[in-house]
């Protein structure tokens, strides 16, 4: 039987089971990948081969861990063709639309007479992308991450992804990559790719920033090395709210429950509604559209809506007022709006990853072709986090310049502050300034 929730009828514990979903509790994870993480850390290659034995049963030298162009470009060859024009096309939308993101390189404002503040854009210095495989080809994955970190002008753009079974990455993950700008490829993943990222090994030079999506233990080893490396957005198992009214197609909303659903048991596909008609009959379209699914897909779906441990389901609001409430709370990393206006309601929704308008923008476009980015922060981080994008792998770095007129008139303001907070020689340094030598 399909969850079904009255949002009146939730005790307090009941609505934080919600909204905490199915994110696994990291915390016991990090103590299995702590000595993981650091193996890789103290035998670098040596440990990433004996990891890759272990947990994808491949057998590799450390000299067959980087991707060669001879298997890139053999996988341009063996890639379906419609396939391959499907990830051209998507390419195209994405890069344009991340093309728009970009902001000037520099820029000054004047703050006050002869007091010059801005900032200089530059891109990070080298990045590492990760890209999932345990459940499927993902090349959607791949482009999302690499066009925008390619247009923001990264010099070193670096992907690691576990390999088959046969010791290789799939073709249309190369040729994603390649269409992008990729610089490496490593056939590494868990969280010995990420440790190797890190820290580096005698193969793999160490990055800045990581950011990709991955399993539990990816997630983990992402949170024991916050600090030692830019770990990106949290991007953990999928989830999404479709926000329906009255108006709404039952059948559309009942398809649309799937997509997020699908992709794993730890998923969480709400549908939250102020319609109990349309709740009722997406509730009884359901186990139908579900048994009519291959596996893993049908068991996925199942476990994720019908399960004891499922978190998701249909949400019954009183109003649209409560529903929309329950949605900023819950803030989704997908979101889709099939209300009758549904700009109307734009407004109103603070917290979502992406929101998708409308019954023709399901959360299928966004994942693939959209143009908008499809890694999103998951777990409630949607509060404070944004989507990937340009931003993600470029930095600010602050400018300013004061002639000798602005510096008068800041001065005495700064003596006084740097006097008040204790600080003698931030003081003194604006204190009978003599007058530099020009240039």
């Amino acid at each position: 039987m399909i969850h079904f929730y009255e949002l009146a009828q939730l005790d307090a514990s009941q609505r934080a089971r919600l909204l905490r979903r199915s994110e696994v509790k990291i915390d016991e994870l990090i103590e299995y990948v702590r000595p993981i993480v650091n193996a890789v850390r103290d035998r670098g290659d040596e440990a990433l081969v004996e990891f890759m034995a272990r947990f994808d049963h491949v057998q590799l030298s450390p000299e067959h861990l980087r991707v060669s162009r001879e298997e890139i470009e053999r996988a341009h060859t063996l890639l379906d063709k419609d396939v391959y024009a499907a990830i051209e096309h998507a390419i195209h939308n994405v890069r344009t639309f991340h093309q728009h993101q970009m902001p000037h390189e520099q820029w000054f404002t004047q703050v006050a007479p002869g007091v010059m503040a801005g900032e200089k854009i530059t891109p990070i210095s080298s990045v590492g992308l990760y890209v999932p495989r345990g459940k499927g080809s993902f090349p959607s994955v791949l482009y999302m991450l690499a066009t925008p970190a390619s247009i923001a002008g990264v010099p070193r753009i670096v992907v690691c992804t576990p390999p088959g079974p046969d010791g290789q990455v799939d073709p249309a993950s190369l040729v994603a990559a390649d269409l992008c700008g990729v610089h490496e490829i490593y056939r590494v993943g868990g969280a010995q790719a990420i440790a190797a990222l890190a820290y580096g090994t005698e193969h793999i030079a160490r990055v800045h920033k990581i950011t990709g999506p991955g399993n539990p233990y990816v997630s983990a080893a992402k949170r024991l090395l916050f600090g030692t490396v830019d770990v990106g957005l949290p991007a953990g198992p999928s989830e999404a709210i479709l926000l329906a009214d009255a108006s709404a197609d039952s059948e559309l909303v009942a398809r649309d429950l799937l997509i997020e659903a699908e992709h794993g048991p730890d998923s969480s596909s709400l549908l939250v509604t102020d319609s109990r008609e349309l709740a009722l009959a997406v509730r009884e379209l359901l186990p139908g559209k579900i048994a009519a699914l291959p596996e893993p897909r049908r068991t996925f779906c199942q476990t994720g809506l019908e399960s004891e441990n499922g978190t998701g389901g249909i949400v019954l609001a009183a109003d649209q007022q409560e529903a929309i409430a329950f949605v900023n709370e819950y803030a989704p990393e997908h979101m889709e709006v099939h209300v009758r206006e549904p700009f109307a309601v734009l407004p109103m929704l603070h917290n979502a990853g992406e929101i998708l308008l409308g019954a023709y923008t399901p959360i299928s476009l966004g994942n693939y072709s959209l143009g908008t980015n499809a890694i999103l922060p998951t777990g409630g981080f949607a509060h404070t986090f944004s989507c990937t994008s340009v931003f993600d792998f470029l930095k600010r770095t602050g400018l300013a310049y004061a002639t000798r007129e602005g510096y008068a008139s800041l001065s005495e303001t700064t003596r006084r502050l740097a006097e008040f907070e204790g600080f003698p020689s931030h003081a003194n340094a604006v204190t009978d300034r003599p007058n530099p030598k020009l240039f």
